[in-house]
């Protein structure tokens, strides 16, 4: 799970869910005239409101979380587990509303108290507070951008190298220290000692064919603000890879409005939509 992934709507469902799981220890209704030495359930002494409030939208921030972390989404009754967490999530706050108007449920009509002696209690009142903050983040998220930046920013890339290129000094590539050669002699030249004088003369360079002029593009590490589709470079509609918010992937190549981009574990793609990217 890629929790680089996770957004600040996601973020929002997380703390709802930890404000629920607070509330779920508290009074659940209050009644008038009860002395503060006599104690009122809470809902885990209470299954219906435990299982249609608090487990329901805790279960249902789990879900939504699990689903914006995971690379490929798995599907429960033929929705996507994130929509099945967002639809779990509403009903999580249609019954903690229902519960304010009516918090003791059948006990108002024992005829014991009267109907106004029951109040929502402290639990109720943060259920609903949650609930609502919990369903609201879940629907939104999708919809407002401020809501879809990444919840944990990405770490500096290093600089950037040139597709294929290895680091320097490694053995056999540019820059490394080719076998029986000194310190600090150039590549083609006799081995000297390091700092020696370099030859006052040095040969006329052959003449060499003349080469296309190198393009503008430098390759460049990125980000992206939400996760964007990576599609295979012969033009195929199947995305092969879908690039994750606060991750850096390397761009090695311009492809008309689009970018050639890396993936860590190697694979080359276009990535076809690059607003607002952030380069590093």
């Amino acid at each position: 799970m890629n929790i680089r992934s996770l957004t600040r709507g996601d973020g929002v469902v997380i703390g709802a869910a930890v404000l629920l799981f607070i509330a779920s220890f508290l009074d659940i209704y209050s009644i008038d005239g009860n002395s503060s030495n006599e104690s009122l359930p809470n809902a885990w002494e209470s299954a219906p409101l435990l299982m249609s409030v608090f487990l329901a939208g805790i279960i249902a921030a789990a879900l939504i979380v699990v689903a914006r972390g995971l690379p490929s989404v798995p599907k429960v009754a033929g929705l996507d587990l994130g929509q099945f967490g967002i639809a779990l999530a509403v009903f999580s706050a249609w019954s903690a509303l229902g519960n304010i108007f009516d918090p003791a449920g059948g006990w108002n009509n024992i005829g014991t108290f009267p109907d106004n002696a029951f109040g929502a209690g402290t639990g109720a009142i943060l259920a609903l507070i949650a609930t609502l903050a919990l369903a609201g983040a879940a629907v939104a998220t999708p919809l407002v951008p401020a809501l879809k930046g990444a919840l944990i920013g990405a770490p500096r890339p290093q600089a950037p190298q040139p597709y294929g290129a290895q680091p320097a000094g490694g053995y056999g590539y540019p820059g490394a220290q080719q076998p029986g050669q000194p310190y600090g002699a150039q590549p083609g030249q006799p081995g000297q000692p390091y700092g020696a004088a370099q030859p006052q003369q040095q040969a006329a360079p052959a003449p060499q064919a003349a080469q296309a002029p190198a393009g503008d593009f430098s390759p460049f590490w990125f980000a992206v603000p939400v996760p964007r589709p990576l599609y295979a470079e012969d033009g195929s509609p199947t995305p092969i890879a879908e690039l994750a918010p606060g991750t850096w992937y390397l761009a090695v190549e311009q492809r008309g409005p689009g970018l050639v981009a890396q993936t860590q574990d190697g694979r080359r793609g276009v990535l076809q939509d690059t607003t607002g990217i952030q380069r590093g």
